[in-house]
């Protein structure tokens, strides 16, 4: 049974109807030996919002946001990135593409033999290569000060807690500048306390860098701080789609264990 629908928040700051989609999704399709993940799904991330995807684990919810910066390559269907469809360009057309895209790693993705100024420094000569000393220094300072790690510019990943690490990966996300946000499970590993500080950075980050941002967790409490809407994946398929007010109140038997 499919419940896609669509039921915006009241209080949602933004309106797709006003909005422009800048991720637009038709029809994905993506296996993996013959055994499907993603099973016709089809999302719109408007400018300026959160969108969080739910979906137990095994749903194809990370599949799903590697496929969008091309580091999956789907079976079938079209992902339009700012008006491009990744599944068309050539590597080099993704690589520019992929600069105006900001990836957390579920994992961190910290290089370990690297302090955490040459985490950041690493990222961002590679992107923006034009960049004088100075400008490097005072980009990474600013993203560490915004993260609340200001002090932090020459430790090794070593000596950072998990809830640290989670902030300076999201610094190095950043520190590019990125207008698309895809967070893969932001939260996990985290105690509660710690993963409430990293929700709310998200909307910090959305607010400070006007992001457009794809949050994919199944930590409801991560749900409730960022959600301007959320889509649920249910076996590689589209399942609701819609306000979080929507989800809460549903008896569905698929959903309602998500909001126990």
């Amino acid at each position: 049974m499919n419940l896609v629908q669509t039921d915006l928040r009241s209080h949602s700051p933004y309106s797709p109807i006003e909005c422009e989609a800048v991720i637009e999704i038709s029809n994905l399709f993506k296996s993996f030996d013959n055994q499907g993940v993603l099973k016709d799904v089809s999302l719109k991330l408007y400018d300026g919002e959160n969108l969080v995807v739910l979906g137990k684990s095994g749903s194809g919810k990370s599949v799903l946001i590697k496929c969008i910066v091309g580091l999956l390559k789907p079976d079938s269907g079209i992902i339009n990135v700012f008006g491009q469809d990744i599944t068309s360009l050539h590597r080099k057309e993704v690589d520019e593409l992929r600069k105006r895209i900001g990836f957390l790693f579920q994992s961190g993705a910290l290089y370990d033999s690297m302090t955490v100024k040459q985490n950041l420094e690493f990222h961002l000569k590679r992107i923006k290569k034009n960049l004088s000393n100075k400008e490097i220094n005072e980009k990474i300072e600013e993203v560490l000060e915004n993260v609340g790690l200001p002090d932090s510019l020459n430790k090794m990943p070593s000596q950072l807690s998990g809830g640290m690490r989670k902030r300076i990966s999201l610094a190095r996300t950043i520190v590019i500048d990125p207008e698309i946000m895809l967070y893969d499970e932001p939260t996990t590993g985290l105690d509660p306390v710690t993963s409430d500080e990293i929700s709310l950075l998200i909307n910090e980050v959305q607010e400070k860098y006007n992001t457009s941002s794809i949050i994919i967790t199944h930590d409801i409490a991560c749900a409730r701080t960022n959600a301007d809407r959320v889509m649920m994946l249910l076996d590689g398929k589209n399942y609701l789609e819609g306000s979080l007010e929507l989800f809460e109140n549903s008896f569905d038997p698929n959903i309602k264990p998500f909001f126990k």
